[in-house]
């Protein structure tokens, strides 16, 4: 990567930064943007840099040439003041249109409970199980206390909705929320590849409502989840997590014995 004079001028550094959020159609993200400006220009100021770039969405200089859509994100505007489309997910979506959702239940069930430590026990459900529209998270984990643990506390049910398709977070969020019925914790896991303008709206969204958001490659092989808010917990409505646990006791015995009674050794 070349390296830049250091640039005294706040012009330069504004127009070096209109520079990489050109290169990037799909958006970048404030602390990025100073980020890759410091490396190429590594003798300028960080206090010049942020200052410069703060505003530039509303810089009178260098009208119309960027958008600030949610907090944080900088997206380029074309010369004709439409967003520039991001660049096409073909290959992307090509490269997993072998895979299912399915194929990442299992994983995210051993990251929830071994990598997370957010459950004791987690299993794989999803599909149409049990017969609820949205009542049937992908994954499920519950966590209670070990027999010889000294405060004995309620099971707690951690519902997971998993997505693979990118142009699903809205969908994904009104089944997480709905999941919180009979849950003390839900999580939406999206892919990576996510526009940054949606995952900056979900992100959001998730915080507001106390949904934990976790990211991943489309990789069922290595997914590497990565947490990007945590869940917040509530209090479900017992009624309905009573039923829940029924209904998984009566249509899945062995995940129902797993997840809410096998002791800790």
């Amino acid at each position: 990567m070349p390296i830049m004079p250091k640039m005294k001028k706040k012009d330069k550094v504004k127009k070096l930064a209109l520079k990489i959020i050109a290169e990037n159609p799909g958006g970048i993200r404030y602390s990025a943007l100073v980020e890759q400006i410091g490396k190429k220009s590594p003798d300028t100021p960080w206090n010049t840099i942020a200052g410069s770039i703060y505003d530039l969405n509303h810089d009178k200089e260098f009208p119309k040439r960027v958008s600030k859509p949610s907090p944080g994100l900088y997206v380029p505007i074309s010369v004709s003041g439409d967003n520039i489309v991001p660049p096409d997910e073909t290959e992307q979506v090509a490269k997993s249109d072998d895979l299912t959702e399915k194929d990442f239940y299992e994983r995210f069930a051993q990251w929830l409970k071994e990598d997370c430590g957010e459950a004791t026990e987690a299993a794989p459900l999803g599909g149409k199980s049990m017969r609820e529209k949205y009542g049937t998270p992908d994954v499920i984990g519950v966590y209670r206390p070990g027999r010889g643990d000294p405060i004995q506390f309620q099971p707690e049910i951690i519902s997971v909705e998993i997505k693979k398709q990118t142009q699903e977070p809205i969908t994904a969020f009104g089944q997480a929320i709905a999941y919180r019925l009979f849950s003390s914790k839900v999580y939406i896991a999206m892919p990576k590849t996510m526009e940054e303008e949606n995952l900056s709206r979900l992100e959001a969204l998730c915080i507001l409502f106390g949904v934990g958001l976790v990211l991943f490659d489309l990789n069922k092989d290595n997914p590497d989840f990565l947490i990007r808010v945590h869940a917040q917990r509530s209090t479900p409505d017992m009624f309905y997590a009573n039923k829940f646990a029924e209904q998984i006791r009566n249509k899945h015995p062995e995940k129902y014995k797993r997840l809410f009674y096998s002791e800790k050794t």
